[in-house]
């Protein structure tokens, strides 16, 4: 609490999250109240409760001095209120010192629309549910590094990180592997599965003996800059050219017009695989949408280049995403590739899904309208 989110006893933290995600239990109750924190419990959406207003609200009625949310809740702030008038209008930096994002990467654009917003350090950091607390952060309790859009900066003492090739070597700086962690795992990590040690040593142990292995892949820069590009299974394989859609992301999410964005890899007769892109537009932008998406196929091509085969694009008005935020690529995946699907109990909006087959349907998927029963949650 105090190293990582530089939160001292006394002050009011927010971890806006659901109560029932890790983070939730965590970072809303354990956390902060073992810490000597006052902690905020906050029900809803930051918009539509009422307004894209909502946290600023928050934060500034309680005076929050730290603020953890998932970059998710900022695209959409970002899209309802891309010039920042609730942010003028509750002026919640006369008590907020840091914004915190997790659980998903935070897009270059996304992190440079809040620092110009708000001019206070925004840190970009990644854990998992696994290791119940950050792996690589800006631990500015400690030391404010300097910020990489992109980046979650550096691992945090007690995580020993690599990024490996398909046969466990070290990667140079820059090169997208794996990310892997040399055991052993420090205190709070998960030692094993609930009655199932069997999985839990096939599933991150069994890859790559003596590390973890925590489904992510990225890259570390010369300065041991830590980037997350998304899971291993996000990285699709065109033609014999293994790309990142997190990369591809990252360049849709650049174009003037676009709120927030997804690419998944779909099944391609010819080249095994192929990107497809969905974007949903910033408020009151209306534009055709054959026009956009020929902008995007265009900027695709010049920062990646044509070896992405990016050619195909929908513009959705959301994109589906479980209630912790994070875009449900996998089952987009599967709705495009026919495969069954069921609606996972965590989706926020189930209509949201119905929309994706719909778009994959205009771009000539049409087997994506199968289906499957819903199942309980």
């Amino acid at each position: 609490m105090k190293n990582i989110f530089d939160a001292n006893p006394g002050e009011p933290y927010w971890a806006a999250s659901d109560i029932g995600w890790v983070v939730g239990h965590s970072y809303i109750v354990y956390a902060p109240l073992l810490h000597g924190c006052t902690t905020i419990l906050y029900e809803g959406k930051p918009v539509g409760t009422p307004d894209a207003g909502a946290f600023w609200r928050v934060v500034a009625q309680h005076g929050v001095r730290t603020l953890f949310t998932a970059p998710t809740a900022f695209r959409a702030i970002r899209r309802e209120d891309a010039p920042g008038k609730f942010i003028e209008q509750w002026k919640p930096t006369r008590s907020l010192r840091a914004l915190f994002l997790a659980g998903e990467r935070c897009d270059p654009e996304t992190l440079g629309w809040a620092q110009e917003r708000l001019r206070i350090p925004v840190v970009d950091h990644w854990w998992q549910t696994e290791t119940g607390w950050p792996i690589a952060a800006n631990p500015i309790g400690i030391e404010v590094f300097p910020v990489k859009p992109g980046s979650a900066t550096r691992p945090v003492p007690g995580y020993d990180v690599h990024v490996l090739d398909e046969e466990g070597r070290d990667l140079p700086a820059g090169q997208n592997g794996a990310i892997a962690i040399k055991l052993p795992l420090p205190p709070g990590n998960l030692p094993t599965l609930y009655q199932d040690e069997a999985t839990f040593e096939r599933a991150y142990l069994a890859r790559y003996p003596g590390y973890y292995l925590t489904g992510d892949g990225g890259f570390l820069d010369a300065e041991g800059y830590l980037s997350i590009m998304g899971r291993i299974d996000d990285v699709i394989n065109v033609a014999g050219h293994r790309l990142s859609t997190g990369a591809m992301e990252e360049v849709l999410a650049s174009h003037k017009d676009v709120a927030e964005c997804a690419v998944v890899g779909v099944d391609d007769p010819l080249k095994g695989e192929v990107p497809v892109g969905f974007v949903v537009l910033k408020a009151g932008i209306s534009r055709p949408e054959s026009e956009l998406c020929g902008e995007l196929v265009a900027l695709v091509r010049e920062r990646i280049g044509p070896v992405a085969f990016f050619k195909t694009a929908a513009v959705v008005a959301k994109l589906p995403k479980t209630r912790s935020g994070k875009i449900l690529r996998g089952t987009i995946r599967k709705i495009a590739d026919g495969a069954e699907w069921v609606m996972p109990p965590t989706i926020e909006d189930p209509a949201a899904l119905d929309e994706m087959a719909r778009a994959l349907g205009r771009l000539g998927y049409p087997q994506g309208e199968k289906k499957t029963s819903s199942p309980r949650a």
